[in-house]
This record gives C-alpha cells, sequence and structure tokens, in this order.
C-alpha cells in the first residue's frame, strides 16, 4: 500500500503539497489527477525518494522509500522517461540496471519480451522514438518484479496500440494483488484504467475515492475534473462523505 499523510511541500515562497493526504491500495489502479503544477510531481517524487517533505510521511509498504532493503523489488517507477543514456543499448541499459539489484539477466530478456523491445534491444537508445522510450522505462520498472508501480504520464509518446497494452498491463498487474498508482492528463484514458481517484489542486487533495463516486453528478470524468478543479469549487472527499 502507499500511504500518503499530511505531506506539506515549499519551493522557495510557493506551496507545491499542502497538507496532502491518500492512499493507493493494493488490487486497484489508483488515478492520480490534477492540472500541471498541482503538485502531482512534486508528491511522486517525495513518495519515490527523489526530494523531501517539509512535513508529513510518504510511505510504501509501510516504509520511507530510502528504508526500503530492496527499492526496485519492492517499486518499479516511471517519472520523465526511461533514464537510459542515449549512446546505450536498451539491452545495456537493462543489463547495469538488474546487475545493480541483484536481478538475474534472465529477467532483463523476460522485460525487453514483455515490453515489445526485443527485436530493438541492441539498439541505441539515442535512436528511440518517445513510445519507444517509454517502453523501455516500464522494462526497468518491471525488472525486479515489484509490488508496487508508480508511473507519470505512461502513455506519453505511445501509438493506440501501445496505449491499449500499457492499460491492459496496469489492470493485470491489479488484478494480481499489487499496487497501481499512475498519473495521467489523459481523462479518457483514466476512465478505462482507474479504480479509483486521487484528484489534486493547487497542492491540496480535493477528491478521492471511487472512480464512480468521484464522478457521481457529472457527465463525464473530465466534466468532475474541470469542476473538482475550478478555484470556486468547495474541497470534495468523497471518503469522507455521510
Amino acid at each position: 500500500m502507499i500511504e500518503i499523510v499530511g505531506l506539506t511541500k515549499r519551493h522557495g515562497a510557493r506551496l507545491a503539497v499542502d497538507d496532502a493526504g491518500f492512499t493507493a491500495a493494493p488490487g486497484r489502479v489508483t488515478g492520480f489527477l490534477g492540472p500541471n503544477g498541482a503538485g502531482k510531481s512534486s508528491t511522486l517524487r517525495i513518495l519515490l525518494g527523489l526530494d523531501r517533505a517539509d512535513s508529513g510521511t510518504a510511505l510504501i509498504g509501510g516504509r520511507p522509500y530510502q528504508k526500503l532493503h530492496n527499492p526496485l523489488r519492492t517499486v518499479g517507477s516511471l517519472l520523465e522517461g526511461s533514464g537510459a543514456h542515449r549512446s546505450r543499448t536498451a539491452r545495456a541499459h537493462l543489463s547495469w540496471v538488474a546487475r545493480s539489484n541483484g536481478i538475474s539477466k534472465a529477467r532483463v530478456r523476460e522485460v525487453l519480451a514483455e515490453t515489445g523491445l526485443a527485436d530493438v534491444a541492441g539498439k541505441r537508445v539515442g535512436t528511440f522514438s518517445l513510445g519507444m522510450g517509454q517502453r523501455l522505462g516500464v522494462a526497468a520498472a518491471l525488472l525486479g518484479e515489484p509490488e508496487v508501480l508508480v508511473f507519470d504520464e505512461p502513455v506519453n509518446g505511445l501509438d493506440p496500440d501501445g496505449i491499449r497494452w500499457i492499460r491492459r498491463l496496469l489492470k493485470e498487474y491489479a488484478k494480481a494483488g499489487r499496487t497501481v498508482l499512475v498519473s495521467s492528463h489523459l481523462m479518457s484514458e483514466m476512465a478505462e484504467t482507474a479504480d479509483d481517484l486521487v484528484v489534486i489542486s493547487a497542492g491540496r487533495i480535493v477528491a478521492q475515492g471511487p472512480l464512480a463516486e468521484v464522478t457521481t453528478g457529472y457527465a463525464s470524468l473530465e466534466e468532475a475534473f474541470f469542476a473538482l478543479t475550478d478555484p470556486a469549487h468547495p474541497s470534495r472527499d468523497v471518503r469522507s462523505r455521510p
């Protein structure tokens, strides 16, 4: 499980995350939605140990990321592309990541096949399209067969077939009892993929709960999103409604 409690983060004078709190439960795909600058990336970076909160906690399986014994075997993440050096091949990049985490070469071959990169494993990352780079980032996240996935805009650059593939991957991962937290700007995709939603606006959580409850009273998720993130709209946490 992912647990965010009272998370607050400032970037200079700007309050990026304001006392945010939510959970992402095992067996569910949790969609994390918000406008640009709402605090999504700051929250995810703190969760993954890439930044520090001013106050509050962000836990994965009851521990902060920095205290996980085998991080890649616990949580797989995709933030801002694959992170691979352009001069390396896809296979070399994944092999390096695997060796650094005590993961076998056989697993590298498995994720290359699983992400549709087996035929281009020997090509340099610098020649990859944006979609292929995304697939490589997903492959790295899956290497340790983690119990938790945290993805930021995973369909970025993917073609329609790739979008269907990532949707199926996330659903199957959750169906196996694992935890999936995914941030996306694509309302239609979240409507197809997410079981639960967390909506953040101006650093504060304005709605959270099952998809059907968050969208109750609205014609679509898109309509709900724009209403809930309107500064004039009162915050609504569907979990706390009577």
